[in-house]
């Protein structure tokens, strides 16, 4: 007895000490990239040096509505709550990684009266016999961790919820980003939509002074078939833009988790569009590694997948386990109360191993290495495309501020350019043609600038998500 209680204690003992035995596996380490000192210079011309503000990036426009939009997004949404659903699921997988840790005890009982036929039984027996059998007790069993296996399964959970942490980081910059570049979507449909009726205003007043000019006899027919068919062209233009406005705030109420119609009363009244009151920051590329929650995802599946090796390489080894059996059994229930008559145990160690498998160990062994290559290369693309999500929204946003101050001063020289040739038409110097053209520029004019403005501030949303703002360090509580 004493000797097996030496073992169990040697075996707790050494199930204590798991951080001083011999771990197998490739201990991990983060991967280094080289990384480029600053962006191409070229392309952040105009942009403010320093480190960017990110955490609320959103407060830069000072809009209540998107504001209010973003909190509201940040409660309702679905996938958010997916993806908070997903936290959960990977505590839990670590929880049940852990337990591995602790003994394996499960109890049974068993209360039997059996009845055995004479014919069963010796032949001088003469009658059937009936026999109580009770057993009551527990049995248990402790793998000691010799070779890190349990280790490293709770190391790669540890990093499978960290993973699934900075999952839910990345859905919060994709929403957030998402919210707000629908809701200037929504204001640049309404500045579109207003500059379209105002110049369907002005078609109809020349529709309707071709033809008081040809009742009077100082235009001809023409020039009212055409002035009907600039004006019908104008307002077939109108449904597709308010189909599309519809649509738009349909698809941010779904955004907030809410029902597609349930933001129109809130957002039909025109407003302008969202103005920066600050010059952006973009950062360094370095900074990147840091601030963007899908590297950090990446990353940490790849800190996973490497503990995996070591799950897979500890199957080469031996297992040790610490087994016990502790009951009582008895033909009858008095003795089987008693405990001092009916007693048993079954306590010691044990140990498997398998000698011969195929080769199945060692290729399961390879194939974590080659899922752990994956991962590598993973991240790395993941890295890169986040670089070019910075480059792209970037240019994308200086060189569309470009085109919408050209387009700002094309649309004042078009509304001048109309007022002198309807001046003109008026005191019959030019022909309607000359009217109809300049009209119909005009709006494309107004159109495309209208267009532009929102493109600029979507563009400049697209730089905070390429940056990855709009993630909380502190999550919702499980």
């Amino acid at each position: 007895m004493k000797n097996i209680v030496l073992v169990a204690l040697s075996l707790a003992l050494m199930q204590g000490c798991l951080g001083l035995g011999p771990i197998v596996g490739p201990d991990y380490l983060p991967p280094q990239l080289e990384m480029q000192d600053t962006w191409h210079q070229k392309i952040t011309e105009g942009l403010a040096e320093g480190e960017a503000s990110l955490q609320t990036w959103w407060r830069v426009f000072n809009d209540p509505v998107l504001d209010g939009l973003i909190e509201r997004a940040d409660q309702g949404n679905l996938e958010l709550k997916v993806a908070f659903a997903r936290i959960k699921e990977a505590r839990a997988q670590r929880g049940i990684a852990a337990g591995e840790r602790f003994p394996d005890l499960d109890s049974t009982g068993d209360a039997r009266r059996i009845r055995s036929p004479h014919t069963f039984l010796p032949p001088t027996t003469q009658r059937s016999r009936s026999d109580e059998f009770f057993t009551f007790g527990g049995e248990g069993s402790w793998e000691v961790d010799l070779w890190g296996r349990i280790s490293r399964s709770i190391e790669s959970s540890d990093a499978s919820l960290e993973a699934s942490m900075e999952d839910y980081r990345d859905v919060l910059v994709m929403l957030f980003s998402e919210v707000a570049t629908n809701y200037v979507e929504v204001r640049a449909l309404q500045d579109r939509i207003k500059y379209l009726r105002g110049n369907i205003g002005t078609q109809r007043q020349s529709h309707q002074l071709t033809q008081d000019r040809f009742n009077a006899g100082l235009a001809p027919d023409l020039d009212v078939q055409q002035a009907a068919l600039n004006l019908a062209k104008t307002e077939s233009r109108l449904p597709t833009l308010e189909m599309r406005l519809v649509q738009t705030i349909n698809r941010l109420g779904v955004l907030l988790g809410e029902h597609p119609s349930a933001l129109h009363y809130e957002l039909e009244k025109p407003a302008s569009i969202p103005k920066p009151l600050e010059q952006i920051a973009v950062g360094l590329p370095v900074e990147l590694l840091r601030q963007r929650p899908d590297i950090r995802q990446a990353e940490r599946e790849l800190a996973a997948q490497t503990a995996l090796i070591g799950v897979a390489t500890a199957d080469l080894y031996p297992t040790f386990s610490l087994f016990g059996t502790f009951g009582v059994a008895a033909n009858d229930f008095s003795d089987a109360v008693s405990y001092s008559k009916s007693r048993m145990y079954r306590i010691g160690p044990s140990f498997s191993w398998n000698i011969f498998d195929g080769g199945r160990v060692r290729n399961r062994i390879r194939v974590e290495n080659a899922r752990t290559e994956q991962a590598m290369e993973r991240y790395e693309q993941t890295v890169l495309k986040a670089l070019e999500d910075v480059e792209n929204a970037v240019v994308s946003y200086t060189q569309e501020g470009i085109r919408r101050e050209a387009l700002e001063r094309s649309v004042t020289a078009a509304r001048k350019s109309t007022e002198l040739v309807n001046t003109l038409y008026k005191n019959g110097l030019t022909d309607f043609q000359n009217v109809q053209e300049m009209e119909r520029f005009q709006f494309e004019q107004e159109d495309q600038f209208a267009e532009s403005e929102g493109k600029v501030i979507q563009n400049l949303i697209s730089i905070y998500r390429s940056l990855g703002g709009g993630w909380k360090t502190d999550l919702p509580e499980l």
